[in-house]
């Protein structure tokens, strides 16, 4: 039965792991560790132990994308040595296996240790095995580090017992997911849209100056600027910034010190206040105890809504992008009022053609941040009593949704936002072209003759100008002083 468990393991092909090269003659190389259910055959160069080993093999389910997320892992280590610290202030662990705890901590955080933690997403949704890798690893450095590592596996660090001290899955798990949210948001998400909005920002201001003609319906409007234009994408993200940073406050409230349902069970009092402290030293971020641990345990609004932020934050950018591309559409038989960096050819068969292809990787990114945003919605209703068990899938495909986000909105920038250029002679041309310009006639003529130059022009292919003066609307002077698309961009002072 045990060779049947380790053989398991080799139908994983090394590719599909962090890098978990776990190979042919490394699977002759194993120790036994021992969990509830007896004996079981651990690699030996892995850290990892028995209840890790049993997930690995119970759980192949998207090994190839779906592990536990890095964010997650690092988050981990920060919450476990800031546990080992608080137990050893409040004398219940020994001070020299909360040293070298912490120092087993320190490696995770750097993010030395990673490829110790195998681990996918579909696994039990309370995150237990995970929780567990992190104890089992933690303790088995640990150990290492104590200078004896041929005791791998002996827990004189106790996986339990010490690193998971006045902890439980159901608070650890979703203390690490504000964590590894708070910090992907600020350290990644945030600067980034920052960054995109002071780009568009610089064209807004460089295209100030070029009158154009509006549209709505996709049709025909009244003039505005480009720049005028270009300020309506960056007040949505001025927007889309602070919706996302008014999740930051809930995300940073923790869980951790509710134990199994909510209550503290096997905790001290005062170790909730202290591990958001040693959080928070270790970040540099401000988090705080939850004020209600059975919410924190049994439901998960503040993810929710973290991810439902964001995702209104993708419906400006997919706005945003796909605007662009249509104005910078031909480049002769498009709108063609903005050039477009060309990076790459864009088609196999048509020389000479170039996509906006920028506009659509960040427009396809937005589509699977809506479909994130879905499943997390779901999910977050799945909070049966004093738990909710959909911790891990939530998690995923928030962080993925962040960092997705992040990336798509510095690409499109450094790639396209960056480089676009203004063709005036294009913007001039239509907009002279343009019938809608007749709404400055208005004041003067009212409504249903302006309409009437409207439509004849349309009808006859005549400018506006010649239908005003062929309907005897107006004299060319009196036409030329009022249709001034400069007069036209604002309010009459």
């Amino acid at each position: 039965m045990l060779r049947q468990s380790i053989n398991k393991v080799s139908t994983v092909k090394p590719t599909q792991l962090r890098s978990f090269s776990i190979m042919s003659k490394q699977l002759q190389e194993y120790r036994i560790e021992t969990d509830a259910f007896g004996d079981i055959k651990v690699p030996s160069n892995k850290l990892w132990g028995a209840q890790t080993q049993r997930s690995f093999e119970n759980f192949q389910i998207g090994r190839d994308n779906c592990l536990i997320p890095e964010p997650i892992i690092k988050s981990f280590g920060i919450l476990k040595k800031s546990a080992a610290i608080v137990n050893a202030e409040l004398g219940t662990l020994p001070k020299d296996v909360s040293s070298n705890i912490q120092k087993a901590c320190d490696e995770i955080i750097a993010g030395k240790l990673n490829d110790h933690f195998p681990l996918v997403v579909f696994q039990t949704g309370s995150g237990t095995q995970s929780n567990m890798n992190a104890n089992e690893v933690i303790s088995n450095r640990a150990i290492e580090l104590m200078g004896q590592p041929e005791k791998k596996g002996s827990k004189i660090i106790h996986p339990n017992n010490h690193v998971n001290q006045a902890q439980s899955s159901n608070d650890t798990f979703p203390t690490v997911m504000h964590i590894a949210a708070t910090l992907e948001i600020t350290n990644h998400l945030l600067p980034e849209l920052n960054l995109l909005k002071d780009s568009l920002k610089a064209k807004s201001e460089e295209f100030a100056h070029i009158i154009k003609i509006g549209r709505t319906h996709l049709q025909d409007a009244t003039p505005l600027t480009l720049g005028q234009e270009f300020s309506g994408y960056v007040q949505q993200l001025i927007n889309g910034v602070e919706r996302v940073e008014k999740t930051l406050p809930n995300l940073k409230k923790l869980a951790q010190g509710g134990t199994a349902v909510g209550t503290g069970l096997n905790t001290k009092v005062g170790f909730d206040v202290k591990i958001a402290e040693e959080v928070s030293n270790e970040t540099g971020i401000k988090f705080e105890t939850a004020p209600n641990k059975f919410e924190a345990l049994a439901a998960h609004d503040a993810i929710v809504e973290a991810s439902a932020a964001i995702t209104t934050v993708s419906a400006s950018l997919f706005k945003i992008a796909q605007d662009i591309r249509y104005l910078g559409s031909g480049p002769r038989c498009g709108y063609g009022e903005l050039s477009l960096p060309e990076n790459e050819p864009g088609s196999s068969i048509m020389p000479g053609k170039v996509n906006p292809t920028q506009n659509e990787a960040l427009t396809q990114v937005c589509c699977q941040i809506i479909g994130n945003n879905q499943a997390i919605i779901f999910a977050g209703t799945q909070g049966q009593f004093e738990l909710n068990v959909y911790k891990p899938v939530m998690i995923f495909n928030l962080l993925q949704s962040i960092r997705l986000m992040a990336d798509a909105c510095k690409s499109f920038r450094i790639h396209c936002v960056d480089g676009i250029v203004a063709n005036e002679d294009k913007i001039n041309k239509l907009l002279n072209e343009s019938l809608m310009l007749v709404t400055s006639l208005n004041s003067k003529i009212g409504y249903d003759m302006a309409s009437k130059i409207a439509k004849n022009a349309h009808k006859k292919g005549l400018t506006l100008k010649e239908s005003t003066l062929e309907l005897k609307a107006l004299t060319s002077e009196e036409f030329d002083a009022i249709v001034r698309p400069e007069n036209m961009i604002g309010p009459k002072p």
